[in-house]
């Protein structure tokens, strides 16, 4: 009898690079974003995760990226208060402190420590989760800090807006830090509030921005004896979160009752495609060790003896 399969799986090349417990990582990007880089601080990798906090658009992750750079700190020009608060219009709510003179700290001192990690990366990822934007004053917010909605434009980025911003960043980069790969996804995370069709719109736009960004010709066997030499690998690639999420599970089982979050065990398969294609055998199984050490440490007995 002929198998019958219920699912299309989706294929996931293998990745220029390969990253172990020497390799320091830095993401940046959507709260998808978090959850994988939750599951590589729970395998011990040395990650600097979101130092601006949950960032869901193209130009707002740039502008972290460009800052993260260049060490440039957050001002006072930077920052709104609202509601007994004060806010920075580059980072995501939990960096909202009572003084101007906290969120300064707590902002800055993440983006030096990130300045710092992202000198010793191998692995820059990235996760856009939405071309939607609320610009003010011509400039586009990370986050609206629940001020009125009047004070802000809402567009759509286009595919060239997204690209145009990020192919000389990309450049600055590489000339920067040769040596870096860069990993980009996109968040299966369901923008519900835009509409449905307006979230496929939105997250159409990602995909063809970010195909226009990656490098497509993947080093094979046959290339140099089937090793090429690290720095002329390629070095920006994409992984498909969403279409794993999208066309392989394909079930609203695989979402939180808010239809929109895909669930834990859903985070779990795109996690398990990611380790198959960047981590060794044994490295994957040290991480697989190291989490349940962490699950273990974690854990609270309801009684103490």
């Amino acid at each position: 009898m002929q198998n019958i399969e219920f699912h299309t799986r989706v294929g996931v090349p293998p990745m220029p690079f390969g990253i172990d417990y020497a390799t320091g990582i830095v993401s940046l990007g959507s709260c998808f974003s978090d959850e994988i880089g939750r599951r590589l601080q729970e395998c011990d990798f040395h990650i600097e995760q979101n130092p601006f906090g949950t960032l869901y658009n193209p130009a707002s992750v740039a502008s972290a990226l460009h800052r993260i750079m260049y060490d440039c700190e957050i001002g006072m020009e930077d920052l709104v208060e609202h509601e007994g608060l004060w806010h920075s219009w580059h980072h995501h709510g939990s960096f909202s402190r009572t003084t101007a003179e906290e969120c300064l700290k707590v902002c800055n001192n993440r983006l030096h420590r990130a300045h710092e990690a992202l000198k010793q990366a191998g692995l820059l990822m990235i996760t856009f989760g939405s071309a939607w934007v609320y610009e003010r004053e011509g400039q586009v917010v990370a986050n609206c800090h629940k001020l009125p909605q009047d004070n802000f434009v809402r567009r759509k980025l286009s595919v060239d807006d997204i690209v145009s911003l990020w192919r000389p960043l990309l450049d600055e980069l590489h000339a920067c830090y040769p040596l870096l790969h860069v990993l980009f996804t996109v968040s299966p995370i369901r923008h519900i509030g835009d509409g449905l069709h307006g979230n496929q719109l939105s997250k159409a736009t990602l995909l063809l921005a970010i195909d226009q960004l990656v490098d497509h010709d993947l080093p094979t066997p046959q290339k140099k004896g089937g090793k090429m030499p690290e720095a002329e690998r390629p070095w920006t690639v994409y992984f498909p979160s969403y279409e794993i999420v999208l066309d392989e599970l394909r079930d609203y089982r695989f979402y939180n009752p808010d239809m929109a979050h895909p669930s834990d065990l859903a985070v779990d398969v795109v996690w398990d495609r990611f380790q198959r294609v960047t981590m060794s055998p044994a490295i994957s199984e040290q991480a697989h060790l190291n989490r349940k050490q962490h699950k273990r440490q974690k854990h609270i007995p309801l009684h103490q003896q």
